[in-house]
């Protein structure tokens, strides 16, 4: 997460005072560990929903929703916040809907997303983060009319690409809905040039059947390293201390952005979800690559919030 700090400019805004604090994230995935990230200088952790196992105490069994969770808003209170995430005060709302395998039921999902709408006020939920997918391409899908129904009731969408490309026609389900913010992943090492950052091959390509261009924007998505739910194993050669793993995936890049929302949401309050998405598309690096590779470009956090606020036309 250092490294990806730097190069979304993310470190120079937590330095001006803005942490996300208040803003609550939900993160549907595999569920969310007590990690010390989450829980010191305070539980950040207000709600958890297991429709999995239907457990009430927070947890993850795979890991995968702890170290997107991380990446979002940890602490980085275990790395004397080398590894701190984008909005470390951000709030976490942990909803599980994939198993210990990192799958699950499209019932499932469908059913963490109409609690998540039902609870947006009580937890002051802003934004949802979906670093999952489906191969499923059509329009039609339930959950692309279940993403875009909980957009238009005020929550901000962000969406994985998914990890299909490099070829085009490879956006994964819910993220190609029209109105969500869909997300794929940079490198920051595969590349001499002095930004340092390049689309990676993974990474879901548009456009979609409908022709709409995607991805919208890139974050880093390679060897991120971020929080470590106690489930993981410790013989885990993605293990880099007690505390942290390193993951690569557009599920790495989803967060980074979700958690640049939250520092956005802070600093103005009232923004709708189609103002954000305004505002996203005027803060981004070109990388200068066809618009169904990199979208707007590659998130400024930085810019993001030192423009003036934009409102989308109604």
């Amino acid at each position: 997460m250092d490294t990806a700090r730097n190069t979304v400019n993310a470190n120079i805004v937590q330095e001006n005072g803005y942490t996300g604090k208040g803003i609550g994230i939900a993160i549907l995935d595999t569920g969310i560990s007590p990690n010390n990230d989450f829980l010191y200088p305070q539980n950040r952790i207000l709600a958890f929903k297991d429709f999995i196992n239907n457990k009430a105490k927070p947890y993850d069994d795979n890991g995968h929703g702890t170290h997107v969770a991380g990446i979002a808003g940890g602490s980085g209170i275990n790395s004397n916040g080398k590894y701190r995430g984008i909005a470390p005060d951000c709030n976490f709302i942990g909803v599980k809907v994939l198993n210990n395998e990192g799958k699950g039921n499209a019932s499932d999902v469908l059913a963490g997303l109409q609690w998540v709408m039902d609870n947006k006020e009580k937890y002051n939920i802003k934004v949802a983060n979906l670093s999952i997918g489906t191969s499923n391409t059509s329009s039609n899908d339930p959950l692309v009319k279940a993403v875009e129904n909980m957009w238009d009731s005020g929550v901000i969408i962000t969406i994985a690409a998914g990890n299909d490309g490099p070829k085009k026609h490879t956006i994964s389900s819910p993220a190609i809905s029209r109105k969500v913010i869909t997300i794929g992943a940079s490198d920051d090492n595969i590349t001499a040039n002095v930004w340092g950052n390049n689309l990676i091959n993974f990474s879901g390509r548009g456009p979609t059947l409908e022709c709409i261009v995607k991805p919208d924007i890139l974050a880093p998505g390679v060897n991120i390293i971020s929080c470590l739910s106690n489930s993981v194993s410790k013989q885990s050669n993605e293990i880099v201390d007690k505390n942290y793993f390193s993951l690569s995936g557009t599920s790495m890049s989803t967060p980074i952005v979700s958690g640049a929302i939250a520092l956005l949401l802070e600093k103005y309050k009232d923004l709708k979800p189609d103002d954000v998405k305004l505002m996203l598309k005027k803060c981004c690096k070109n990388l200068h690559l066809p618009k169904n590779q990199q979208g707007w470009g590659l998130l400024d956090v930085y810019k993001l919030l030192s423009q003036e606020v934009c409102y989308a036309r109604k």
